[in-house]
Order: structure tokens, then sequence, then C-alpha cells
């Protein structure tokens, strides 16, 4: 009897019959990134640990974020960071209820990329500028 009721049930949509849109994009880089950043901070943590450790550790690890490979995780760090920030605020008003409308929805996650693209690179402008 119970394999009757099972046959009869619905499936559970998933990902391959939905057409990805800007908001689903977005929700999903938002989780990425969430996750990317315990990774980034574990990095940070390294950092302050070689700090603290002894002035031949600390300069060996400052080599490491200076190389090529360094700057660019640190970089994609910077990127992660500004767009789950962006991504947060703009979960922020939604949580008020506001800005659900179709057309808000799809700039808004447009505005988040773009935006955090931008705040990446003008944080990196400054920090070589002042450095």
């Amino acid at each position: 009897m119970s394999s009757e009721l099972n046959n009869q049930r619905p499936l559970s949509p998933h990902l391959s019959i939905y057409k990805p849109i800007p908001t689903m994009v977005m929700s999903i880089l938002h989780r990425v990134t969430g996750a990317s950043l315990y990774f980034g901070t574990l990095l940070f943590v390294w950092w302050l640990f070689a700090a603290a450790t002894n002035a031949a550790y600390f300069e060996w690890v400052n080599a490491f974020f200076g190389s090529l490979a360094g700057r660019f995780i640190l970089f994609c760090y910077t990127w992660a960071l500004m767009f789950h920030l962006l991504g947060g605020i703009r979960h922020l008003f939604w949580d008020t209820g506001r800005l659900f409308e179709k057309s808000t929805t799809t700039k808004l996650a447009w505005l988040t990329l773009a935006g955090s693209i931008i705040l990446t690179i003008l944080i990196w402008i400054v920090g070589y500028s002042v450095r």
C-alpha cells in the first residue's frame, strides 16, 4: 500500500528544471561567498599567528601573501567580503518587506554584483596608494 502512495506523489523540483535568473544566481553566490569567507578568515588568523610567533615566520607568511598567488587569494577574499556584505544589505531591506517587485529584485541582483566588483577594485587602489 505505501509503495502505491509513493508512486503517486509529485517529484520535488530541482535546479535542472529552473532557468537561472539573476536573483537565484546571486543567492547561490551569496552562500558560496559566505562559505569562502571562513577559509579567508583562517588565512587572516594564520597571518596573525605568524605576527605573534617570530619575525622569520612572519616574513615567510608575508612573502606568501605578497606573491602572485597570495595576492589573487586576497583579491578574491576582498571580493567575497564585499559581495557578501552587499547581499546582506539587500536581505536587510527584504526583511523589512521592501523591494520585492520583480524588476527591483533583478536590478538589486545586478547592483550587488557590480557594486562588489567596484568596491573591491577601489579597496585595492586605495591599498596600493597608501602602501
